[in-house]
């Protein structure tokens, strides 16, 4: 691996599909072991924005609302299909995209004005769609712990996705949400080989931390699910029950499962992870990707962009829903209460004597 790639998960930093220019690499006759050897830095830019809730009407989702604290992660996934939206921002979907982190700084105070408008409907918010909201740069910056904050004070149903221990932080605000059933945690568990998520995800923590993490939630009370996400054909997709099956010994009560999705630039990206990392499985593993998206390596259409297509793909779905029924992962999904809300008061609303 490129000594300045230490600790990283992209094979390199191409050019997002917008940029209408390229560079090409020359050799100016020193040799790459010559060069110094630098980890690539982080860097985290605040983001004015006007609004903290995205919403959307997908079929596929459980959730039509989310806030992401953070554009970009330094978890380094290297299968992230959120990479592409670093695009829209002028960057690489590689690199730069867990290099250079955008926060929200503002998301409590936008979240607490979108809260009270008149016509605002209380439905669970999904915290961490698109990226993990509890990355590394979380610990310094606290956004996420600032919307919990939020959320805990108005009593509103929130579901965190995650990779990362560092929830259990924020375990004084979710343990008492979650006796008002207003809090559930899925921790995404790829794989149980560490040497495998250290090159997937080479900053994520370890998969024995994050069953510890289940472990930890599910003692304090708050309802602890596992997604085993995303499975990739060929690589770690023989792991599906061992993973289940450990996150159910941990204490997990509900599970959940995401075939690999490659849109735009990721494609090429997945493709050069495996070359790098899989030289000798990498044809295989891209094929038996095409099979399971009709002979493609991506498709975005609702309803078969997160489970896929062809024999493939349906046994993976039939080994999953086996595997969840024999350990009672199925069904259980924590219910969460969105009758308890209470909005933050607008201007000229007479308190409450109680």
């Amino acid at each position: 691996m490129d000594p300045t790639r230490r600790g990283r998960g992209a094979p390199g930093n191409p050019p997002n599909r917008f940029e209408t220019r390229r560079i090409d690499p020359f050799d100016d006759g020193w040799p790459r072991d010559e060069e110094p050897a630098r980890a690539e830095p982080t860097t985290v830019t605040p983001e004015i924005t006007r609004t903290i809730l995205t919403r959307n009407d997908s079929p596929d989702i459980p959730f039509d609302r989310s806030i992401n604290p953070y554009k970009g992660c330094e978890h380094g996934c290297v299968y992230c299909f959120a990479r592409p939206t670093h695009s829209y921002l002028g960057l690489s979907p590689g690199l730069d995209f867990e290099t250079k982190i955008f926060s929200k700084p503002d998301a409590a105070r936008l979240l607490r004005d979108e809260l009270r408008r008149p016509g605002y409907r209380c439905e669970v918010i999904a915290l961490g769609a698109n990226t993990d909201p509890y990355q590394p740069v979380e610990r310094e910056h606290r956004i996420t712990r600032g919307v919990l904050e939020v959320l805990a004070e108005h009593r509103h149903p929130v579901a965190i996705v995650t990779k990362s221990a560092l929830v259990l932080r924020d375990l004084d605000l979710l343990t008492p949400m979650a006796r008002r059933r207003l809090a559930a945690v899925f921790v995404s568990i790829t794989t149980l080989d560490r040497d495998l998520a250290r090159r997937l995800e080479p900053r994520a923590a370890a998969p024995q931390r994050r069953l510890e993490t289940i472990r930890a939630l599910t003692d304090a009370g708050v309802p602890a699910g596992v997604l085993a996400s995303p499975m990739i054909p060929g690589l770690n997709d023989a792991e599906l029950e061992n993973i289940l099956e450990a996150a159910a010994a941990a204490g997990a009560v509900a599970a959940g499962t995401i075939l690999l999705r490659l849109p735009h630039e990721l494609r090429d990206l997945f493709a050069g992870w495996l070359r790098e990392h899989r030289p000798l499985r990498a044809a295989h593993i891209l094929s038996l990707i095409r099979q399971t998206r009709d002979g493609r390596m991506n498709d975005p259409e609702f309803g078969s962009r997160m489970r896929g297509s062809g024999p493939y793909a349906e046994l993976l779905q039939r080994r999953f829903r086996t595997a969840t029924r024999r350990l009672g992962l199925d069904g259980r999904e924590p219910h969460l209460d969105t009758t308890q809300f209470r909005p933050p008061p607008r201007s000229g609303d007479q308190g409450s004597l109680f």
